[in-house]
């Protein structure tokens, strides 16, 4: 008489369960990780547009003249670094006080103040310029230029 082995291929219900198990349990910590990464990393077009709008705030005043002028006011009327200092708006703006659609959330704040600088005379020939621009929940860009009396 012939002996037959008889051999089963596959898994078994039990082994199905502890893979689907382990499985899962590797997910969820996948998933865990994830969810932490995507909360606390802000979103690259974000702090993109805050350096832009940084950027474009900080020519605008390093355009303008050092010396002192009569403009004060509004934005519009600013004729030289000075006037932008302590300038605040939440909701960027043009230069004639108009609103950009889309960036009601971000906030610029300028610093202008008197600083001694390497190389030039004393510090009432050198300006300071600081411009932080935030959004809630997404961190702040802050730049920091030189405007010097040119005479």
């Amino acid at each position: 008489m012939l002996n037959k082995v008889r051999r089963s291929a596959g898994v078994t219900l039990v082994e199905l369960i502890v893979a689907l198990v382990i499985m899962g349990v590797a997910l969820g910590g996948m998933v865990a990780v994830y969810t932490a990464t995507t909360r606390s990393s802000v979103d690259p077009v974000l702090v993109q547009q805050m350096q832009s709008i940084a950027d474009n705030m900080m020519e605008e005043i390093l355009m303008k003249p050092f010396a002192k002028g009569p403009g004060t006011g509004v934005r519009i009327n600013f004729d030289d670094v000075q006037d932008y200092n302590n300038y605040k708006t939440t909701g960027i703006t043009d230069v004639e006080g108009n609103a950009i659609p889309g960036l009601e959330r971000y906030s610029v704040v300028v610093e202008v103040t008197q600083a001694a600088l390497a190389g030039v005379a004393a510090s009432t020939d050198s300006l300071r310029v600081v411009v932080t621009v935030s959004m809630p929940g997404a961190g702040a860009v802050v730049l920091t230029g030189w405007r010097t009396n040119p005479s």
